[in-house]
């Protein structure tokens, strides 16, 4: 881009000079902003498709991936909203820790009782004092969304809805669910009762992540209870409309509007669709689809290995001549699936140690890279602890060493 300098005639008078230099000038500087505003054009013609908005209608929405919990798009992800029944994925989720913990067990049997019974809404019309086990309650509640199974198993579990509420609220704080306040197990409206597109995801990764027997109900199109006399039906219409759709729980009411988190898995990765506030129950369910087809049409996810296997590293005046190296923690790789294609692996290794060498050491780090971008680096640890021989046992080892050459 070149400026354009008037040249100065000798002929003309000092005010025709300044005058011819002052349109010059506004000449100039017209060339400039058409020249800035075409490079300004360019660059958002280079924005990639993937930092482009979706057509999710939405008060909220969010997309994480499971394993490495990644947001992949999100949009007001932190604005608290009523959840109404996706607030059953806490309550799921504390009967699938305690079923998992072994203090209770799938063919435990449940009285409901007449609070339980007065719910409304979805329900399976439970009678007060009638018994179920503990799976056909949570059956009904993942797939009928079953407001009167929910505070019966709440109940259950806990001595009484109330102190159940003050489980799911410390476990929204155990994981993070910074957005989040509690009133109920079931959902239905109570003012204050609030979370985020944020929070909904972190608490269906633990729930999926976690405890994923959770799939034998939330797969469910069609089932019955109480001997085929009771028809079930999941609200989630994901399950039969969606590739690979594993759940996970709708909700909708007045204030509310219409909610969903929804979970699916293509190709080993799964994906978490959180809608809030959506104006019909279809854009629910499609803002979903949306989300979920984008992330699994940009991302995958690998899981990075060393080249070769790892050797063993020297370790010098230690109990043992060498440790074993393993890599720490998960090597899963999510990126875009260019780079997931173009991704290579190096090692980087200490030559040799000096003892004493703790267990989970760091001794090295795996480093994984795509394209000269660098995607993860991933620590290599001491497998074992190796201890500093004493002073006695360096004095044995040397006269062995001595009394063996001297046999030769």
């Amino acid at each position: 881009m070149g400026f354009f300098f008037p040249s100065y005639a000798r002929d003309r008078s000092p005010g025709e000079e300044r005058e011819t230099l002052k349109k010059e000038g506004i000449r100039n500087m017209k060339r400039v902003i058409s020249s800035l505003l075409t490079l300004a054009m360019l660059l958002l013609l280079a924005v990639p498709a993937g930092a482009e908005s979706l057509a999710v209608d939405a008060g909220a929405c969010l997309l994480m991936e499971k394993t490495t919990g990644q947001v992949l798009y999100a949009v007001n992800e932190h604005q608290p909203l009523e959840p109404a029944s996706v607030t059953k994925i806490m309550t799921v989720l504390l009967v699938m820790e305690a079923i998992d913990a072994g203090t209770l067990r799938y063919d435990d049997v449940v009285t409901a009782s007449a609070y339980a019974c007065s719910m409304g809404g979805s329900q399976i019309w439970l009678k007060e004092n009638e018994q179920l086990t503990v799976e056909d309650m949570l059956k009904a509640v993942c797939v009928a969304s079953a407001n009167d199974c929910s505070m019966a198993l709440a109940e259950h579990l806990s001595g009484s809805g109330e102190a159940f509420v003050e489980r799911m609220n410390q476990r929204a704080g155990e994981l993070g669910m910074n957005d989040t306040h509690f009133l109920n197990p079931t959902g239905l409206p109570a003012e204050g009762h609030v979370t985020s597109a944020y929070d909904i995801a972190l608490m269906s990764r633990e729930l999926i992540l976690n405890h994923p027997d959770v799939r034998r109900f939330t797969t469910i199109w069609m089932d019955t209870l109480r001997n085929g006399e009771f028809g079930l039906n999941n609200t989630n219409k994901l399950i039969r409309f969606y590739q690979g759709a594993t759940g996970l729980k709708t909700g909708s009411t007045d204030g509310a509007l219409y909610c969903l988190s929804a979970t699916a898995e293509r190709d080993g990765m799964e994906l978490i669709a959180v809608i809030l506030k959506a104006p019909t129950s279809t854009q629910r369910f499609e803002g979903a689809k949306t989300l979920l087809n984008y992330g699994f049409a940009a991302y995958a996810l690998a899981q990075a290995q060393p080249p070769q296997p790892l050797e063993p590293i020297p370790v010098e005046l230690g109990d043992a001549p060498w440790v074993n190296v393993r890599l720490e923690g998960d090597a899963a790789i999510l990126a875009a699936k260019e780079k997931v294609k173009a991704m290579e692996v190096t090692v980087e290794l200490e030559e040799k140690l000096s003892a004493p060498v703790e267990a989970g050491q760091q001794v090295g780090k795996m480093v994984v890279t795509s394209g000269g971008e660098t995607l993860s680096e991933l620590p290599l640890v001491a497998e074992k602890a190796v201890n500093r021989l004493t002073y006695w046992q360096i004095l044995e080892r040397c006269l062995q060493t001595a009394f063996m050459g001297g046999r030769r």
